[in-house]
């Protein structure tokens, strides 16, 4: 029996990888690296914390004790101090020093920042894989002529390959924000209650120096370069919202791809990945729904919306610290990376797996190239020395009645035969089969799209070479 809620973004969406990173066991197995780190670095600093607690601590690292954690809980309503007396009990001889000067934000804040690097990691990893998966995409069809659309009207041809890098650039824009808050992200130190380091202080006889010293080590320890120099209570939950900012970034972009696709696949230009016994629509056999794209899109919104929260608490923190902060980010951070996981790895199973039908592009261009071929017309007839105000008219009457018949009626687009009729245009089936020539419509989609595909794409990928591709779990590679 499944008789409890079990979150849909665990049981169906995100990867091993990043519900691992968000987990029990990441969470007190990194609580315990600190208190180890904390320990270690205060006994070379001088203070009563011995080589033989030390060893103890680090002996029984990886043992979570849940059962006795939950008994302390229910007894002390504090799930830091439960954890202490839970890991306390496999390490007697250390008991007494475990979380020596510090406050609960030690592990808490600590704790979260090294796991947001690490769902930043994981998700610079994905991110690049997109970029790689849609940059092959792009060379593939960069020649491949498709009806363009302003306000959802048709409007000049572009290629598939150049929209394509319209989504490239705008995940580029994301992996810049990414790499940004990545590099900066500090950690938070050893504060105390109220961030002034009084405790710590204290533990030192008064000597700062040494206290400032004990927060850089442990740092380290942790990989980190930056410690934040002012805190209150809490590290400033501004970062909170700069990395749900970043995410949101990511899935305004990934949103925009699959809609994108979703309005070709009902253009019959594009079709996701479809497996062969998958099955579209329980009434309607014959259906291809782009379940993935929509997915994509679904997700997104929840995450769009999500970045609210941490700019709601970051604004409403009272002086050093309140505690409605705890209850939502257990929530809404977590869920943020687990969704952009999940929207990452749809975007490559899209792109890496969907067929495009040129065929059916160029049905769609052949409607409406007349059209778009009316100015190149035009021009051609005033340099054979034509009356370009009356042409233009002429043509503006044909183009306007041809456009109404063909919405009242469904007839085709007979634009064509009636300037081939006209003589005042001059022109034969083989002048104006060339001037309609699909190819020279896309403008330099091409060029623009090899272009960027080798200066701003290429070297990127080049350059994080060691990401891309898949490891032996099928898990993408960190």
């Amino acid at each position: 029996m499944k008789d409890r809620y079990e979150s849909p973004l665990c049981s169906r969406y995100a990867s091993e990888r990043m519900q691992y990173i968000f987990s029990p066991d990441y969470k007190f197995l990194t609580w315990h690296r600190l208190w180890l780190s904390l320990a270690e670095r205060e006994m070379e600093l001088g203070l009563g914390v011995t080589a033989g607690q030390v060893a103890e601590l680090r002996a029984n690292l990886e043992i979570i004790d849940y059962e006795a954690a939950a008994r302390y809980e229910r007894e002390l309503r504090h799930d830091v101090m439960a954890h202490i007396r839970a890991w306390g009990d496999h390490c007697p001889t250390a008991r007494g020093i475990i979380h020596l000067g510090a406050t609960s934000c030690y592990v808490d804040d600590n704790g979260d920042l090294i796991a947001y690097r690490d769902a930043l990691r994981q998700l610079r990893a994905l991110l690049i894989n997109a970029v790689a998966a849609l940059a092959d995409f792009a060379e593939r069809e960069k020649d491949t002529p498709v009806l363009a659309y302003t306000h959802y009207q048709a409007a000049q041809p572009t290629t598939v390959g150049k929209r394509a890098c319209m989504w490239l650039q705008d995940l580029l824009f994301d992996l810049e924000r990414l790499d940004f808050e990545l590099e900066r992200l500090p950690f938070y130190g050893c504060k105390g209650a109220t961030g002034t380091g009084a405790s710590f202080l204290a533990l030192f006889s008064g000597d700062a120096e040494r206290a400032m010293e004990l927060e850089r080590r442990i740092a380290r320890d942790m990989g980190f370069e930056r410690v934040l120099p002012i805190c209150g209570q809490t590290y400033t939950r501004k970062i909170d919202s700069f990395l749900l900012n970043v995410l949101s970034g990511i899935a305004q972009s990934a949103a925009k791809m699959a809609t994108d696709l979703r309005l070709m696949a009902h253009e019959k230009e594009f079709d996701e990945p479809f497996t062969s016994s998958q099955v579209g629509s329980s009434a309607m056999a014959y259906k291809r729904n782009p379940m993935r794209c929509e997915r994509i899109c679904s997700l997104a919104r929840y995450v769009v919306a999500d970045a609210l929260n941490p700019a709601m608490t970051a604004s409403t923190q009272w002086l050093e610290r309140t505690l409605d902060d705890s209850a939502n980010r257990r929530i809404s951070l977590p869920e943020a990376f687990l969704a952009v996981d999940a929207i990452l790895s749809l975007v490559i199973n899209v792109v890496s797996g969907c067929t495009v039908y040129p065929a059916i592009m160029e049905r769609h261009l052949r409607e409406e190239l007349p059209f778009l071929a009316t100015e190149n017309i035009l021009m051609r007839a005033v340099a054979l020395g034509g009356d370009r105000q009356e042409l233009h008219e002429v043509i503006r009457g044909y183009s306007v009645e041809t456009a109404r018949r063909m919405k009242e009626t469904g007839c085709p687009n007979d634009l064509e035969e009636k300037l081939l009729a006209d003589g005042r245009f001059h022109l034969g089936r083989e002048e104006l089969d060339e001037l309609l020539d699909m190819r020279k419509f896309v403008g330099m989609a091409p060029r623009q799209t090899e272009d960027f595909l080798r200066d701003a794409v290429r070297p990127l990928l080049e350059a994080n070479a060691d990401s891309i591709g898949r490891d032996e779990r099928g898990e993408i590679k960190c």
